[in-house]
């Protein structure tokens, strides 16, 4: 596993703290925004927006 940025683990942190996304501290389009949501939905599953899952659509 690569290692994570700082925004990334406070990210993490932030969702196992029951916070919320909109509780990102970090400036809308900059790298540490990115990272820190990252981190926060490191572990929902990736949504594929390209095609419908088998059986939808």
């Amino acid at each position: 596993m690569a290692t994570q940025s700082a925004q990334w683990i406070e990210g993490m942190e932030a969702r196992k703290a029951g916070q919320r996304a909109d509780n990102n501290p970090y400036e809308a389009g900059s790298q540490q925004s990115a990272d820190w949501l990252d981190g926060f939905t490191y572990d929902e599953p990736e949504q594929n927006v390209d095609r419908p899952e088998p059986g939808e659509g």
